[in-house]
């Protein structure tokens, strides 16, 4: 089942986090490691480093990717038993996928890339630097996937007081891509319980295509033809009784994703 929302609704449930969550589109590469020279590890300019478990270029899969998997156009989705799937929308174009299982989500965009350069170091500083400057918290850690964000971003709560919602950056870099997600719920309370999800961000084909990009710009994704909209706001049975407020039920979304009551 396929959820749909559009990112203008950020206005009134949690624009500021949101913010943080495109930054990745926009901006220019910033060459403030460069500069710290030996004091900071180097971020920019680097190679993309070994994918030995994914995520997968599409030219790396060995016969039909789209076997088991849900065909965005851009991504291939893993299909796992009992996930419900969220598609962004951004004007006319979709541009991200969320995973929701359980109490936990992650959302799935992919970005063009550099040929020879990896962007996830500097994405990674600019998230951070982002997320810092609203008053949220930020750790950098080593996870199963490489090095990530684990943070409190400020979000607006209905009384009017200002919340945490606790979510995980996770990226890695690919041939003249780069694949990004965001986990949200009891999977950034508690990563050790997120191992589904982090498998289906590796089990994730990108189909970036051959035509010119410029870094940074979103890969644009499709609904297969099959797939059921639902409107935003549209609760179905299923749908009940499932939530992803990590901890936090009083939040109604966090970060680019919409909680399933």
């Amino acid at each position: 089942m396929f959820g749909r929302r559009k990112k203008n609704d950020s206005a009134k449930d949690g624009g500021a986090a949101e913010q943080v969550v495109d930054g990745v589109g926009s901006g220019e590469p910033d060459d403030a490691g460069e500069q710290d020279g030996a004091a900071t590890p180097r971020r920019v300019n680097l190679p993309p480093a070994p994918r030995p478990d994914g995520p997968w270029d599409v030219s790396e899969v060995l016969g039909n990717p789209a076997d088991g998997r849900v065909d965005l156009g851009g991504i291939l989705v893993p299909g796992v038993e009992g996930m419900e799937l969220r598609v962004e929308v951004a004007g006319d174009a979709i541009v991200a996928a969320t995973v929701v299982l359980g109490d936990s989500a992650v959302q799935l965009q992919a970005f063009a890339a550099p040929k020879k350069e990896g962007i996830w170091g500097e994405v990674r500083e600019e998230i951070a630097a982002g997320i810092t400057q609203q008053g949220g918290i930020i750790d950098e850690a080593q996870g199963s996937l490489g090095w990530e964000l684990r943070a409190q971003v400020p979000v607006p709560l209905p009384d009017g007081q200002t919340g945490a919602q606790l979510v995980r950056f996770v990226g890695v870099d690919g041939p003249r891509w780069f694949l990004r997600g965001v986990i949200s719920g009891q999977g950034a309370v508690r990563p050790e319980s997120a191992g589904v999800l982090e498998q289906i961000f590796r089990d994730t084909v990108v189909v970036r295509g051959d035509g010119p990009m410029a870094p940074r710009d979103p890969i644009v994704l499709k609904l297969p033809n099959d797939a059921q909209m639902v409107p935003d706001g549209v609760q179905t049975e299923e749908q009940e009784g499932s939530r992803f407020g990590g901890g936090m039920g009083q939040l109604e979304r966090g970060p680019e994703i919409t909680e399933v009551r």
